[in-house]
């Protein structure tokens, strides 16, 4: 699965320029993205014994200005599911889960950054 993050990587290169007061917005934004992101990952995994879907997690980090958000399995096993392996065809659930909150997560943060060029 080949994931265009060319978008994602613009936008963090804008985002550098906001003000330390829009910091928070933008971690409230990256926060409920992950969640977000977690939840529909949990809800497209496959199932056989639920511990893939229970192992997905989110953590966000702020350091120095710099925010990041981490979604994914915990299981070892995650990865082969969702790419496939040469016995098994991919199921994907990370990838899509990804994609449903990709745009709001642009249009949120070109939003704080629009505000900043207001405010």
């Amino acid at each position: 699965m080949k994931v265009d993050l060319s978008e994602v990587s613009q936008l963090t290169a804008d985002m550098r320029g906001i003000g330390r007061e829009l910091v928070p917005k933008a971690h409230a934004v990256v926060r409920k993205v992950s969640a977000d992101t977690k939840r529909d990952a949990q809800a497209l995994a496959p199932v056989d014994t639920g511990a893939l879907r229970s192992s997905v997690t989110y953590e966000t980090r702020d350091t120095g200005g710099i925010i990041t958000g981490e979604v994914g399995p915990t299981v070892d096993y995650g990865a082969h599911v969702e790419f496939g392996t040469s016995r098994m065809a991919p199921q994907a659930y990370m990838g899509p889960a990804f994609d449903r909150h990709a745009a709001a997560f642009e249009q949120a943060m070109a939003h704080i950054k629009a505000g900043d060029l207001l405010g």
